[in-house]
């Protein structure tokens, strides 16, 4: 039999052997008689539009255990009232058929109709919205990233192409700087314990390297990257855990994570987001071939002010040099200065002079007027104390009829109180004394 026959070959012991391409014929038509027109809703992942206009991804369960690769044409595309994407939940009908080439399992899609939006993408963006929500990714808080780094770490897996692309740009850019290799799990379930890990051990070599390095020099910006993939693949850059280490690092972080149109929380949480690694390790170096032609500009500008400052201070010095070689001039010219100067002053002083006495003139009389003025009112005030002090003059009291008693000691006596019967009182009067003898002491209470 030809190698072009599908049927089944005669087995020489009498069992049934089958051709592959037969085998695989029958199976596509058992399951296009069992299964010819049915509905399948499942996720969304890693969906592709060729050149030709067909469409090919995976349809997968919520839990991400079981998946279906489809392909629908490009007429059955057209149909579709909506862009399909990664983790939108959808209702696909179709047939089942097996893909000759390759033996697998697919479904040929006929229609295509949104379910919701995808377990997987829906638990994205109620995490998003948690963290934005706490200002995990305010723009405020963002670091801006230093523009001439001189050591950097890159945080990937060893086996991802994008640490090649990153390594390929950086030496071919900035061969000068010094990349660390961090190296963890950038997809599974150890991925996000292994990238938070990694920045720890990121920050603990920048203090180290600060402790160390004369000039407390540490590592200026972390690369954290991976290549592209379906939602599922990135998820690890979607972990809490991952997207608060992010934000909490010490070291500024640069995140390149899948293609241009992936977009993960650790790419909202870091300082800067590149659309891929390769932008990523451009955004952190700046050409080594330009800085040195900014430095050369630079330094000929430089040049050309130092000697734009040489030629200045050369003419002035030759001024300088012209002048000192006929000092004979230069004196005289000083003489006829020095001659100005005292003529002026002398007039100026002159000037002063005459001013001065000029106000002068008049100070003489104003000063007599206020001296008479002044002796003037201390006679009236004078006059005014001694007529106040005459009326408060005890004589003038007792030349009106009253009289000051008082005991042998100059005491005076104010009150009956403090005289007894018998005793000497003096009585003084405006024209004389008299000595007394108390006969009797009457209050006035009693009198």
């Amino acid at each position: 039999m030809s190698s072009g026959d599908w049927g089944a070959v005669p087995p020489t012991g009498g069992a049934r052997v089958w051709a592959v391409g037969a085998l695989v014929q029958a199976v596509s038509d058992t399951l296009a008689t069992r299964y010819g027109n049915v509905i399948v809703k499942g996720e969304i992942s890693g969906f592709t539009r060729a050149a030709s206009g067909h469409g090919y991804f995976t349809l997968k369960d919520e839990w991400g255990q079981a998946s279906l690769r489809c392909a629908i044409f490009r007429r059955a595309l057209s149909q579709v009232d909506f862009n399909p994407g990664e983790g939108q939940l959808v209702e696909a009908r179709g047939r089942l058929s097996v893909y000759e080439a390759r033996g697998e399992l697919q479904m040929v899609v006929e229609g295509l109709q949104r379910a919701g939006a995808g377990a997987l993408y829906e638990q994205f963006l109620r995490l998003k919205a948690r963290l934005e929500a706490e200002g995990l990714f305010d723009e405020p808080r963002k670091r801006p990233i230093p523009a001439f780094p001189r050591r950097i770490a890159v945080v990937t897996s060893l086996a991802a192409a994008a640490l090649r692309d990153v390594v390929t740009a950086l030496r071919r850019r900035v061969p000068h700087i010094e990349a660390i290799i961090v190296p963890c799990a950038v997809q599974g379930a150890e991925a996000p314990a292994q990238i938070v890990d990694a920045l720890a051990r990121v920050a603990w070599l920048d203090r180290d390297a600060r402790a160390r390095d004369a000039q407390g020099q540490g590592i200026d910006t972390i690369v954290l990257c991976r290549g592209g993939g379906s939602l599922e693949d990135l998820w690890s850059f979607n972990d809490e855990r991952v997207v608060r280490a992010v934000a909490g690092s010490p070291v500024p972080v640069i995140c390149g994570v899948g293609h241009e149109t992936d977009i993960t929380l650790a790419d909202l949480a870091a300082d800067l987001r590149a659309p891929t690694p390769t932008a990523a390790a451009e955004l952190v170096s700046s050409p080594q071939a330009q800085s040195l032609y900014e430095l050369g500009a630079l330094a000929g500008r430089m040049g050309w002010r130092v000697r734009q400052q040489l030629d200045r201070q050369a003419q002035s010095l030759d001024n300088v040099a012209l002048r000192l070689s006929r000092p004979a001039q230069l004196v005289g010219r000083y003489q006829q200065r020095l001659t100005q100067l005292e003529a002026r002053l002398a007039g100026s002083l002159r000037e002063s002079v005459a001013s001065a006495r000029h106000r002068l003139t008049p100070l003489p009389t104003r000063l007599e007027r206020a001296m008479d003025h002044r002796v003037a009112w201390t006679r009236q005030h004078q006059e005014h104390l001694g007529l106040r002090l005459a009326a408060l003059d005890p004589q003038r009291v007792l030349e009106r009829g009253y009289a000051w008693l008082g005991t042998f000691d100059g005491e005076p006596v104010t009150s009956v109180s403090n005289v007894q019967a018998g005793q000497g009182l003096q009585v003084r009067m405006a024209d004389g004394r008299l000595d007394v003898d108390v006969q009797r002491v009457v209050p006035a209470k009693t009198e």
